[in-house]
């Protein structure tokens, strides 16, 4: 049998399992218990209130077999047992799609309506088994999400942005807007912060770039870490924020809280909607312009995407040095253009070389990072802020990923280095940083 043809079989056989799961599923019987047990056992289930996770899921075992005994004889063991891990995905945690994210190897999440959820799994979309029964269904599991955390989700605010308990990004549409019914995106992030390691070994950036960054963290240059969406910039960031010193005080200003740092001295801010009655928003400026006034060593913003770049710019260039802060870009000269647009968004009728001068001098460095067609991420410029030159900003490259070709369908390459020492290189060393001439032994 050709590969072609066992590929095809493979294909036709799992697509077979799926149909049969689902019409398991949809069969009389199930359809008939599936309300009744899921009745009875939120009726139980609040008389035990306090209880964790792992205690109600040992009730709903209990409670499940004794109903089962007194009131149903029809189900299969496959079937009972389908439905309680059903019944527990429902009660205890978010429905068709708990399956997906308890799966470490899912990376994302896409419900782009109640009979549509994709996954991401190895940087590669697909589409997983997985249904919602209707698109009240997938309302329910949403409202389960931006409930806890004091957001909404209606007719009158059809968008919300939010997170699950552990730190994965949740982007929720609705209708009139959605017009396939409810779309849910759900973004995870792992339970362990990625550490430099990590990054080296998932490929993402060589060892001594791991350790340049490292040493530009602690030595206080502000780093914008530029990429499109998916390129890894929050994970990168959160690796980054790793490297600052214990003692420093850090104001983390996010639109939904992700970043997991583990120094001592933090303050997390979070921007807030406007409320049912379009009042009491919060936004990202706001929390930057309030973060000055909280005697702040780092600020640490998780994207900018808005007029708050204007404030950004000014902290960094009045004595907030270390400042770290993501952006929406494809190339670092793209991202110096994108933040001329964006202060441009604050209202003030700025010079553009004025707006140039304050970008050239707050950032030190830019990480440019991408996400490759074969899914994997690379940080693929390190680049440095020279100042100006004109009214240009000048850029210089000290870091490129060199793509090679492709082997079995991965892309290969290697991290070289330009062969140019940083102009910032003397200030490196007065913090007591020696930067290796290996580090910079380029092919150029």
């Amino acid at each position: 049998m050709s590969l072609f043809t066992r590929n095809k079989e493979e294909k036709r056989e799992a697509e077979s399992g799926r149909l049969k799961k689902q019409l398991n599923r949809n069969s009389k019987h199930f359809l008939e218990v599936e309300p009744k047990l899921h009745t009875h056992l939120l009726d139980e289930l609040r008389k035990h209130q306090g209880k964790t996770r792992d205690e109600e899921a040992k009730i709903i075992d209990d409670l499940s077999q004794t109903f089962f005994e007194e009131e149903d004889h029809r189900l299969s063991f496959e079937e009972k047992q389908e439905l309680i891990s059903s019944i527990k995905h429902e009660l205890l945690a978010y429905g068709p799609i708990t399956p997906l994210l308890e799966n470490p190897m899912i990376s994302e999440v896409m419900v782009n309506g109640p009979k549509e959820v994709y996954c991401e799994q190895d940087g590669k979309i697909i589409r997983s088994d997985a249904v919602f029964q209707n698109d009240q269904h997938v309302m329910r599991v949403i409202e389960k999400i931006v409930s806890p955390i004091g957001r909404r989700v209606d007719e009158s605010s059809p968008m919300v942005d939010a997170r699950l308990p552990d730190g994965s990004r949740v982007n929720a549409i609705i209708p009139p807007l959605a017009l396939k019914g409810p779309a849910l995106t759900i973004r995870k992030f792992s339970e362990k912060p990625f550490t430099i390691q990590d990054l080296v070994r998932f490929g993402t950036l060589s060892e001594d770039m791991g350790e340049f960054l490292d040493i530009c963290v602690k030595s206080r240059l502000n780093i914008f870490i530029s990429g499109g969406t998916g390129s890894g910039k929050t994970s990168t960031l959160n690796v980054l924020s790793s490297f600052i010193p214990n003692e420093d005080r850090i104001i983390t200003i996010e639109d939904a809280a992700e970043l997991k740092l583990n120094q001592e001295h933090i303050v997390s801010l979070e921007s807030r909607p406007e409320n049912i009655e379009g009042k009491g928003n919060i936004s990202i400026r706001d929390l930057v312009r309030n973060s000055l006034r909280m005697r702040p060593d780092r600020i640490v913003v998780g994207e900018v995407r808005g007029a708050e770049a204007l404030d950004m710019l000014q902290a960094m260039n009045t004595g907030h040095d270390g400042s770290l802060s993501t952006g929406h870009a494809n190339a670092p000269r793209d991202l110096v253009a994108r933040l001329e647009t964006m202060v441009m968004m604050a209202g003030f009728d700025l010079p553009v070389r004025a707006i140039r001068e304050q970008i050239a001098g707050a950032i030190n460095l830019i990480v440019q990072q991408a996400r490759m067609k074969d899914g994997t991420r690379k940080i693929t410029h390190i680049t440095e802020v020279l100042g100006m030159e004109g009214d240009t900003v000048v850029l210089q490259d000290l870091y490129l990923f060199r793509e090679t070709g492709q082997t079995d369908g991965r892309i290969d390459g290697k991290f070289i280095s330009t062969g140019i020492r940083p102009k910032f290189t003397e200030q490196l060393e007065l913090n007591g940083y020696k930067l290796p001439a290996s580090w910079f032994a380029g092919e150029w």
